[in-house]
């Protein structure tokens, strides 16, 4: 049940999200890497492509708190992705600063669209919702492997935060798969990349 109270507190939820400054339970993979000695394009390419990571963990946040808002039963270990989640979060929006990188103005728009895709996806079923969520970790660690194709291979500070993302996104979709997720037919999967692909393009850019 949806009470007036976890209303307040997936609203204030939601503005942190979008506006905060995250802590993270984990300390960056970065931390202990040096800084590459990178050229000014190499450096805003680098930033970009850690801005559209940034975008995909503020929809991550926002699929995650969707789906645990239509998903009792599935609601503690969607709590339980969305923390580790929110590492990646705050480890992206510090690589970002490093690099000299700005945030993507579009983000309550990428949020709010996911926020209601993830609430659709809880209302048909556990199942299904798994398979949604085993699907868009599948997806979202294919994009990062994409990353680190492009990324200066001398930036090895931005590649071990793309890397430790990439394993947790893959241990995410092997829960997912373990509590019962369902394979999603072809048209979801290929809309579900269409999207991915819209988000991705507009948000290196803006």
């Amino acid at each position: 049940m949806i009470t007036v109270d976890r209303c307040i507190a997936e609203f204030d939820k939601g503005l942190r999200t979008i506006l905060g400054v995250h802590p993270s339970a984990r300390p960056s993979p970065g931390n202990t890497v040096p800084e590459a000695d990178l050229g000014e394009a190499e450096r805003r390419h680098a930033a970009r492509l850690m801005r559209v990571n940034h975008c995909g963990e503020v929809c991550a946040q926002a699929l995650y708190q969707g789906q645990a808002l239509a998903s009792e039963g599935l609601r503690d270990a969607l709590d339980r992705a969305a923390r580790e989640e929110a590492d990646h979060l705050a480890w992206c929006e510090r690589r970002i600063a490093e690099l000299g990188g700005t945030l993507s103005v579009l983000n309550p728009l990428w949020y709010s669209g996911a926020l209601a895709l993830g609430f659709l996806a809880g209302k048909f079923g556990d199942d299904w919702n798994l398979g949604f969520l085993a699907e868009t970790e599948h997806q979202v660690e294919h994009h990062l492997q994409g990353h680190l194709d492009r990324l200066d291979a001398s930036d090895a500070r931005t590649r071990a935060i793309v890397e430790q993302m990439k394993r947790d996104e893959a241990e995410h979709a092997r829960t997912a798969r373990r509590l019962g997720a369902r394979e999603l037919p072809a048209p979801a999967k290929g809309a579900m990349r269409v999207a991915a692909r819209v988000m991705t393009s507009t948000s290196y850019w803006i």
